[in-house]
């Protein structure tokens, strides 16, 4: 019991809830029903592009172009509904132009043997460039109400959002793949060790590649919400979301070198981020500080459970001198 709460996601789950409380007391505002919706509706792009990106961070690999999926879809979104298509038509669309997006990074990195981090840049530049070329430096927002209502919404009217019943939804379905299916153990030996995986029969790479094709289909789908709730399409949306992203998964406890993590501890870590971020906010503190504080937070995410381990392996090797002493 007392290992298990050493753990880093429950340290981060445990810090995340203090600084929840902390701010509830010490931060004007922080604590109402009308922030706490405000801050759902911040942190569900996160928590949305998360889930995926813990599967693919867990094999040891990384999205870095989901942001610009996101823009990419969004801009398509609005050049579809210029076009005279329905919304219902529209949102599929854009999902599915999510996962092509998630098939061209799937295929250089499995298919092609590129390393993630390259391929994904350079998709990232790709898929930002050709966002503006759909829709320029324009928007379009003239979307239904019935649907940029609902997203921004809240269930009878009261402060639960409507959207936090699919962030639940998801996160229950990603959860259980990754921690009680067959598919999750393989992501994990993946990650720690992939030739090895391979021997023992794991399909590596086309475990990978569908990862980015989940992970496309995902951007694609926030998109479209991010589009609905400020009700504009347009080609930056989303721009910079993807360090909020690796910072939040990161910050769970998920190596970046692969093989660990779990799926509790990033979502406490996205709420962490989404936490400080607001209260810094309510406190007019500047967007350049904040950008300090997620900057920060992921060099903090990557260099603690280092030292963390480190020490526990230092610790653990002297205790076995005292005993063989």
């Amino acid at each position: 019991m007392a290992k298990r709460l050493a753990s880093w996601d429950s340290i981060i789950i445990l810090l995340t809830l203090a600084v929840l409380v902390i701010a509830s007391l010490a931060v004007d505002n922080f604590g109402t029903s009308r922030n706490f919706t405000f801050m759902v509706l911040d942190l569900l792009p996160i928590i949305l592009v998360a889930l995926p990106m813990t599967f693919i961070i867990v094999t040891g690999e990384i999205d870095l172009s989901v942001a610009s999926t996101l823009g990419l879809t969004s801009s398509l979104m609005g050049w579809f509904w210029n076009q005279g298509l329905s919304i219902e038509t529209i949102i599929p669309l854009c999902v599915l132009i999510g996962a092509i997006a998630g098939v061209l990074n799937g295929f250089l990195i499995t298919g092609l043997g590129l390393p993630s981090l390259a391929v994904t840049i350079g998709t990232l530049a790709l898929y930002r460039g050709l966002a503006l070329v759909v829709l320029g430096d324009g928007a379009v927002a003239d979307f239904p109400f019935s649907y940029t209502g609902w997203v921004t919404g809240t269930i009878a009217d009261g402060a639960v959002p409507n959207v936090l019943i699919l962030i639940v939804v998801l996160a229950l379905i990603f959860g259980v793949l990754l921690h009680a299916t067959p598919i999750g153990r393989s992501l994990y030996a993946i990650g720690a060790n992939a030739q090895a995986a391979h021997f023992a029969g794991i399909r590596v790479a086309r475990t990978k590649f569908w990862l980015y094709v989940v992970s496309g289909a995902v951007a694609g789908l926030v998109g479209v919400l991010w589009t609905l709730r400020y009700s504009s399409a347009r080609a930056d949306n989303g721009a910079g979301l993807e360090l909020a992203v690796v910072a939040a998964v990161l910050l769970g406890g998920v190596s970046i070198f692969g093989g660990k993590g779990s799926l509790p501890g990033v979502l406490a870590g996205v709420v962490l981020l989404t936490a400080l971020q607001n209260a810094l906010r309510l406190e007019d503190v500047s967007g350049q500080a904040l950008n300090i504080v997620t900057g920060a937070l992921l060099v903090l995410s990557v260099l603690l459970p280092n030292v963390i381990s480190s020490i526990r392996g230092n610790w653990q090797r002297r205790k076995l001198r005292q005993s063989a002493a």
